[in-house]
């Protein structure tokens, strides 16, 4: 039976090496991007050119490659304001989260990929969510994707897998993950062409890729970045 998946690509690290993951494992592969008012919408002009790049490293690739998806979830900011919806400053809350955390809305980017799903007939989504080297999002937890699989599951009669291929890798084995599956020319087109700074910043150019530096997802970045060489050596 033909299996098809669709991806939550957002143009940064994770979900560019998820990608590259359902490109290896389903028949056909479809691509689902949001844009809900991010402060670093920067990673929307990213998407379509790595998701091009990618589709070019092995022919294989190129021939199971499906449709790209845009949906506009400008509500989301109408829900309240955060530090990745807003000019608000990048630090730790006051519930131990920080600023950058966007209450429900990997939840809401599941639901919204479900429904897709369930028109285009796909049954795998997959998703970059990772509770080992991340920033504390409840949302992105192994037990919350579990519970969300299952409410969708039940709420479209639908037999749905949601795959999230990063959940228990540190960002080092993340690169090491995208070095196993399209070598040196994966890991350097993701290092270049891939967005992750929550600022935004594309103009500075560091060992790891683009970005500030100095925000959260930049910093995560830079460390896992650093392990991955120094494994290499």
């Amino acid at each position: 039976m033909s299996e098809h998946a669709l991806v939550l690509f957002s143009g940064g690290q994770d979900s560019a090496t998820c990608l590259a993951w359902a490109l290896d494992r389903f028949d056909l592969v479809e691509t689902i991007g949001f844009a809900y008012g991010q402060r670093h919408a920067v990673e929307l002009d990213c998407r379509l050119p790595l998701r091009d790049k990618i589709s070019a490293l092995k022919p294989a690739w190129r021939a199971r490659f499906g449709a790209d998806h845009m949906l506009d979830l400008a509500v989301v900011p109408e829900l309240g304001q955060t530090a990745l919806t807003s000019d608000a400053e990048i630090i730790m809350g006051a519930d131990n989260l920080p600023t950058t955390f966007v209450p429900g809305r990997n939840l809401l980017f599941f639901t919204a990929a479900a429904a897709l799903a369930y028109r285009r007939n796909i049954r795998h989504l997959v998703g970059g969510m990772c509770e080992t080297d991340y920033s504390g999002y409840p949302d992105c937890r192994d037990d919350t994707i579990k519970a969300l699989q299952v409410a969708l599951n039940l709420g479209m009669d639908r037999r749905y897998v949601i795959h999230t291929p990063l959940m228990w890798l540190d960002k080092a084995q993340t690169w090491d993950l995208s070095a196993e599956l399209g070598g040196d020319d994966l890991v350097e087109l993701i290092r270049t062409d891939s967005h992750s700074c929550y600022l935004g910043v594309r103009e500075q150019m560091h060992a790891w890729g683009a970005g500030c530096g100095s925000c959260p997802a930049c910093q995560l970045r830079l460390q896992g970045w650093a392990r991955f060489q120094q494994s290499r050596k």
